[in-house]
């Protein structure tokens, strides 16, 4: 497998959908999970203190349970949820975009691996030129062509 493929629109484009479709399902389910992502990947609101901060290696770990699971959603986008940080248990709103979750683990075993690399230009550029991949393929001028009389047709 060569990196080129990890980094294809495409790879990422199918990725992303992957790593949302478990998340759904470990939520219908009802089952806490874990996620594993780069430190410098993740949004917190409000910002955690220095000294909070400052003790997260490169790569951490979130176990999405109890008020952390209870708290959390999914989008097309990121998953989200709330956590207390450090010992005054200090509360911040948590972000990480779908494709910046490295592995989803699920009873100590992980469920989903993502080996590329997420770069938040590259997120919404790949989902582009995937996009425009899949027009500029002549083959699938057809099925777009299906797929808008299918939905007109559902509209009447």
């Amino acid at each position: 497998m060569s990196e080129n493929f990890l980094e294809s629109p495409e790879y990422k484009v199918m990725l992303k959908r992957n790593i949302y479709d478990m998340l759904k399902l470990l939520f219908e389910q009802q089952e806490e999970f874990g996620v594993v992502c780069d430190t410098k990947n993740i949004s917190f609101e409000p910002m955690l203190p220095d000294d909070i901060y400052r003790e997260f290696d490169e790569k951490i770990y979130f176990l999405l349970s109890n008020y952390s699971y209870e708290s959390g959603e999914i989008n097309e986008k990121s998953l989200n949820f709330e956590a207390g940080f450090g010992p005054q248990n200090f509360g911040s709103s948590v972000s990480i975009p779908l494709l910046a979750i490295n592995q989803i683990i699920y009873n100590g075993d992980p469920v989903v691996i993502n080996f590329a690399t997420y770069n938040e230009q590259t997120d919404v550029s790949s989902r582009e030129k995937s996009m425009q991949a899949l027009l500029n393929n002549p083959k699938n001028q057809n099925l777009l062509k299906k797929k808008k009389k299918t939905s007109s047709s559902r509209l009447r």
